[in-house]
């Protein structure tokens, strides 16, 4: 397990990889496997069964997982930057390292 500096509801772009560029928001973070998965990046096709709540059955899209070593998030301009940490007021809060503001 590790500690990452992009964390859900963050801001993104995808900087390397298949989907290169696409930017949307952080829903989930696995932070065992070194993955999020990000709004509306690498869709992928899942067969689904028929079930009760699902009667018919049929094929959904959804996101799957990118590695977070493939993501940057971007700062209030719309710009990558990296994270920082300050304290202020005695909290350790992120800041973008290219603006100086808090995330």
């Amino acid at each position: 397990m590790g500690k990452f500096k992009i964390k859900s509801g963050d801001n993104v772009r995808v900087i390397a990889g298949e989907h290169k560029g696409a930017e949307g928001k952080v829903t989930r973070v696995f932070t065992d496997k070194n993955k999020a998965i990000v709004e509306g990046v690498n869709m992928v096709s899942k067969h689904e069964k028929p079930s009760a709540t699902n009667p018919q059955g049929g094929i959904k899209e959804k996101e799957a997982a990118l590695q977070i070593s493939n993501l940057s998030l971007i700062d209030s301009k719309g710009k990558s930057t990296k994270v920082g940490y300050q304290i202020k007021d005695g909290k350790k809060v992120r800041i973008a390292k290219s603006t100086k503001e808090e995330i």
